[in-house]
């Protein structure tokens, strides 16, 4: 079963969720999955920590120097994800995280080892076109992993369609200028005319917003404009002083999105 496609088709206003693998603790990987799901999160986007995450604010970057620190890494990650599927049998999962650990690590015995776990897709946001096309797409597809591409208020219309054209997935639509978490609010004129401008192309694939949006209320007015929304930051500081990550975490999800 396409589990990606099932949650898009069965679903509205969809609620994805992104966590640090391996924070607030090294083995809070499954069960925060398993509370987020159960709470209502329809989604899940687990984050490979990495010293050097270009597209995440400070609030990521620090999940992912706790995580690290705590003893995170990819092999670890793997054994852990081995009790994804007893856990969240049918949610989607995506791994989000940066090209040189997958490549450190061997693109090919990654991907295998993803989907061997039962992950979905993968967010590689600084993996280039190109390349992707070159190199790495047949692997993913041999091993059945959707590549998430992202979409920004600058990315010209040929590009986009040529990353509709590419996806099996959906398109993750960057709300506005910066990295995740940021506090500053983008124009709010302009980030309309960006959504109108991207309904207008008729697009194949379903879109996800992300990037600043960390309440019920951003969640609900992203979900104006797509078919749902992707929430990181606002979850990684609600676990940062929890005494009981899952809990907090379904807390979390419980407020933005009631079941």
């Amino acid at each position: 079963m396409d589990r990606i496609k099932h949650a898009f088709a069965s679903k509205t206003n969809l609620l994805n969720t992104y966590f640090t693998a391996g924070y607030p603790s090294l083995h809070d990987t499954i069960p925060l999955a398993k509370a987020l799901v159960d709470a209502g999160a329809d989604i899940l986007e687990i984050g490979m920590p990495f010293s050097d995450p270009l597209a995440d604010g400070p609030v990521i970057q620090g999940s992912s120097s706790v995580a690290l620190a705590n003893g995170m890494n990819l092999p670890v990650l793997f054994e852990q994800l081995k009790g994804l599927r007893a856990a969240v049998p049918e949610t989607p999962v995506l791994l989000m995280g940066y090209l040189n650990p997958v490549m450190q690590f061997g693109v090919e015995e990654f991907c295998r080892q993803a989907a061997e776990v039962g992950v979905d897709g993968l967010i590689l946001p600084d993996l280039p076109l190109a390349e992707y096309e070159e190199f790495y797409q047949e692997t993913f597809k041999k091993y059945g992993l959707k590549a998430v591409f992202l979409i920004t208020p600058q990315t010209s219309e040929e590009r986009i369609r040529h990353l509709d054209r590419l996806s099996e997935a959906f398109l993750y639509l960057v709300s506005g200028p910066g990295t995740t978490g940021g506090t500053t609010l983008p124009d709010a004129v302009a980030q309309q005319q960006y959504f109108e401008r991207i309904a207008a192309l008729k697009l194949r694939n379903p879109r996800l917003i992300g990037f600043g949006i960390g309440d019920k209320a951003g969640f609900e007015r992203a979900c104006e404009h797509a078919e749902g929304a992707i929430i990181g930051s606002a979850l990684i500081r609600a676990l940062e002083d929890a005494t009981d990550a899952p809990a907090e975490a379904a807390r979390f999800v419980r407020g933005i999105k009631p079941a």
